[in-house]
Protein backbone atom coordinates (compact mmCIF):
# COMPACT_ATOMS: atom_id res chain seq x y z
CA UNK A 1 0.00 0.00 0.00
CA UNK A 2 2.86 2.48 0.43
CA UNK A 3 3.95 2.21 -2.83
CA UNK A 4 0.08 2.96 -3.98
CA UNK A 5 0.83 6.01 -1.77
CA UNK A 6 4.19 6.77 -3.40
CA UNK A 7 2.71 6.18 -6.89
CA UNK A 8 0.15 8.52 -6.19
CA UNK A 9 2.15 11.30 -4.65
CA UNK A 10 4.36 11.15 -7.85
CA UNK A 11 0.92 11.32 -10.01
CA UNK A 12 -0.44 14.37 -7.84
CA UNK A 13 3.45 16.16 -8.20
CA UNK A 14 3.40 15.69 -12.42
CA UNK A 15 4.56 18.57 -14.65
CA UNK A 16 0.71 19.26 -15.49
CA UNK A 17 0.54 21.03 -12.76
CA UNK A 18 -1.52 24.22 -12.80
CA UNK A 19 -4.00 22.64 -15.41
CA UNK A 20 -7.08 21.02 -15.07
CA UNK A 21 -6.86 17.36 -15.06
CA UNK A 22 -9.97 14.77 -15.76
CA UNK A 23 -11.38 11.73 -15.50
CA UNK A 24 -7.92 10.10 -13.87
CA UNK A 25 -8.98 6.86 -14.23
CA UNK A 26 -5.34 5.50 -14.26
CA UNK A 27 -5.00 5.01 -10.64
CA UNK A 28 -5.42 2.44 -8.22
CA UNK A 29 -8.43 1.66 -6.88
CA UNK A 30 -9.24 2.96 -3.39
CA UNK A 31 -11.71 1.96 -0.50
CA UNK A 32 -12.54 5.26 1.46
CA UNK A 33 -14.71 2.70 3.87
CA UNK A 34 -12.02 0.26 4.42
CA UNK A 35 -12.22 -0.59 8.22
CA UNK A 36 -8.49 -0.40 9.53
CA UNK A 37 -9.92 -1.21 13.06
CA UNK A 38 -8.37 2.23 14.39
CA UNK A 39 -10.47 4.15 17.29
CA UNK A 40 -11.14 7.80 16.45
CA UNK A 41 -9.31 9.79 18.68
CA UNK A 42 -10.31 13.26 20.18
CA UNK A 43 -6.84 14.32 19.94
CA UNK A 44 -4.55 15.41 17.47
CA UNK A 45 -2.28 12.99 15.81
CA UNK A 46 0.83 14.62 16.39
CA UNK A 47 3.36 12.25 14.62
CA UNK A 48 2.74 9.69 11.70
CA UNK A 49 0.35 11.50 9.72
CA UNK A 50 0.71 8.73 6.57
CA UNK A 51 -0.81 5.98 8.55
CA UNK A 52 -4.20 4.10 8.37
CA UNK A 53 -6.91 6.24 9.42
CA UNK A 54 -10.04 5.53 11.46
CA UNK A 55 -14.20 5.65 10.31
CA UNK A 56 -15.10 7.61 12.72
CA UNK A 57 -14.59 11.57 13.78
CA UNK A 58 -15.74 12.65 17.28
CA UNK A 59 -17.89 15.95 16.65
CA UNK A 60 -17.54 15.53 12.87
CA UNK A 61 -19.41 13.22 10.38
CA UNK A 62 -17.65 11.42 7.62
CA UNK A 63 -18.19 12.10 4.02
CA UNK A 64 -18.43 9.80 0.90
CA UNK A 65 -17.22 10.55 -2.47
CA UNK A 66 -20.90 10.27 -3.84
CA UNK A 67 -21.88 12.49 -0.66
CA UNK A 68 -19.55 15.30 -1.71
CA UNK A 69 -20.37 14.50 -5.47
CA UNK A 70 -24.26 15.58 -4.21
CA UNK A 71 -23.23 18.24 -2.16
CA UNK A 72 -21.45 20.11 -4.89
CA UNK A 73 -23.90 19.27 -7.57
CA UNK A 74 -25.47 22.01 -9.46
CA UNK A 75 -28.81 22.40 -7.87
CA UNK A 76 -26.96 22.20 -4.24
CA UNK A 77 -29.06 24.30 -1.91
CA UNK A 78 -25.80 24.54 0.17
CA UNK A 79 -22.53 23.83 -1.21
CA UNK A 80 -19.73 23.40 1.62
CA UNK A 81 -16.87 25.11 1.89
CA UNK A 82 -13.90 22.91 0.89
CA UNK A 83 -10.60 23.12 2.53
CA UNK A 84 -7.22 21.20 1.71
CA UNK A 85 -5.08 20.86 4.07
CA UNK A 86 -2.71 18.51 2.26
CA UNK A 87 1.18 20.49 2.64
CA UNK A 88 3.20 19.90 -0.69
CA UNK A 89 4.01 22.61 -2.81
CA UNK A 90 2.75 21.34 -6.04
CA UNK A 91 -0.20 18.51 -6.08
CA UNK A 92 -3.27 18.43 -7.28
CA UNK A 93 -6.73 18.80 -5.37
CA UNK A 94 -10.48 18.95 -5.76
CA UNK A 95 -11.76 21.10 -8.35
CA UNK A 96 -13.85 23.22 -7.08
CA UNK A 97 -14.42 27.02 -7.47
CA UNK A 98 -13.37 28.82 -4.38
CA UNK A 99 -11.61 25.89 -2.64
CA UNK A 100 -9.31 27.22 0.34
CA UNK A 101 -6.01 25.12 0.57
CA UNK A 102 -4.78 25.50 4.00
CA UNK A 103 -1.25 23.61 4.14
CA UNK A 104 -0.18 22.26 7.22
CA UNK A 105 -3.76 23.02 9.07
CA UNK A 106 -3.78 19.57 10.47
CA UNK A 107 -0.12 19.40 11.74
CA UNK A 108 0.83 21.03 15.35
CA UNK A 109 0.80 20.01 18.70
CA UNK A 110 -2.42 21.02 20.77
CA UNK A 111 -5.32 23.16 20.54
CA UNK A 112 -3.68 25.64 22.50
CA UNK A 113 -1.26 25.93 19.52
CA UNK A 114 -0.21 28.80 17.54
CA UNK A 115 -1.58 26.85 14.70
CA UNK A 116 -4.92 26.81 15.98
CA UNK A 117 -4.97 30.98 15.97
CA UNK A 118 -3.74 31.02 12.71
CA UNK A 119 -6.57 28.08 11.47
CA UNK A 120 -9.53 30.16 13.74
CA UNK A 121 -8.40 33.46 11.63
CA UNK A 122 -8.45 31.69 8.04
CA UNK A 123 -11.96 30.09 8.79
CA UNK A 124 -13.63 33.23 10.31
CA UNK A 125 -12.62 34.66 6.91
CA UNK A 126 -13.56 32.00 4.41
CA UNK A 127 -16.59 31.69 6.58
CA UNK A 128 -17.36 35.13 7.15
CA UNK A 129 -18.24 34.69 10.38
CA UNK A 130 -20.60 32.03 10.30
CA UNK A 131 -19.61 28.86 12.76
CA UNK A 132 -22.88 26.55 10.69
CA UNK A 133 -21.50 27.07 7.28
CA UNK A 134 -20.42 23.26 6.26
CA UNK A 135 -16.79 22.69 6.25
CA UNK A 136 -15.32 19.83 4.20
CA UNK A 137 -11.51 19.03 5.00
CA UNK A 138 -9.41 16.48 2.91
CA UNK A 139 -5.85 15.54 2.62
CA UNK A 140 -4.79 12.83 0.33
CA UNK A 141 -6.50 9.38 1.14
CA UNK A 142 -7.60 7.31 3.97
CA UNK A 143 -4.23 6.92 4.88
CA UNK A 144 -3.92 10.76 5.95
CA UNK A 145 -4.63 11.84 9.21
CA UNK A 146 -4.24 16.00 8.14
CA UNK A 147 -7.85 16.34 7.21
CA UNK A 148 -8.62 14.31 10.53
CA UNK A 149 -6.43 16.95 12.51
CA UNK A 150 -7.83 19.92 10.42
CA UNK A 151 -11.63 18.66 11.63
CA UNK A 152 -11.08 18.31 14.60
CA UNK A 153 -9.41 21.67 15.09
CA UNK A 154 -12.50 22.91 13.71
CA UNK A 155 -15.20 21.43 16.03
CA UNK A 156 -12.85 22.44 18.36
CA UNK A 157 -13.27 26.55 17.55
CA UNK A 158 -17.30 25.47 17.72
CA UNK A 159 -17.86 24.81 13.90
CA UNK A 160 -20.93 22.83 14.49
CA UNK A 161 -21.27 21.66 10.76
CA UNK A 162 -17.65 19.85 10.03
CA UNK A 163 -17.27 16.87 7.66
CA UNK A 164 -14.59 14.82 7.11
CA UNK A 165 -13.33 13.51 2.93
CA UNK A 166 -11.67 10.83 4.03
CA UNK A 167 -10.88 9.32 0.95
CA UNK A 168 -9.87 12.77 -0.16
CA UNK A 169 -7.87 14.06 -3.46
CA UNK A 170 -7.69 9.98 -4.51
CA UNK A 171 -10.80 9.06 -4.54
CA UNK A 172 -11.73 12.22 -5.83
CA UNK A 173 -9.66 11.06 -8.79
CA UNK A 174 -10.50 7.84 -9.02
CA UNK A 175 -14.08 8.16 -9.00
CA UNK A 176 -13.17 10.36 -12.55
CA UNK A 177 -14.09 13.71 -10.77
CA UNK A 178 -11.84 17.56 -11.73
CA UNK A 179 -8.72 18.00 -10.05
CA UNK A 180 -6.55 21.13 -10.48
CA UNK A 181 -3.11 22.53 -8.28
CA UNK A 182 -4.79 24.49 -5.70
CA UNK A 183 -4.03 28.71 -5.34
CA UNK A 184 -3.59 30.80 -3.12
CA UNK A 185 -2.40 29.17 0.03
CA UNK A 186 -2.36 30.57 3.68
CA UNK A 187 1.25 31.78 4.73
CA UNK A 188 2.78 29.46 7.03
CA UNK A 189 4.79 26.14 8.49
CA UNK A 190 4.59 23.09 5.86
CA UNK A 191 6.75 20.99 8.05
Amino acid sequence: MRLAFLLLTLVLASPAAGQLVSKAHGWPPVDELEDFRIAPLGELRTLDHAAPTPLAIPGAQLITTRELKALLAPNAMRPPLLIDVMGEESHQSVYWEGLVWLPGAGRGSSFDDELQGRLAQALERATGGNRARMLVFFCANPRCWLSYNAALRAVRLGYSDVRWYRGGVHAWGVAGGDLREPRDPWPGPRR
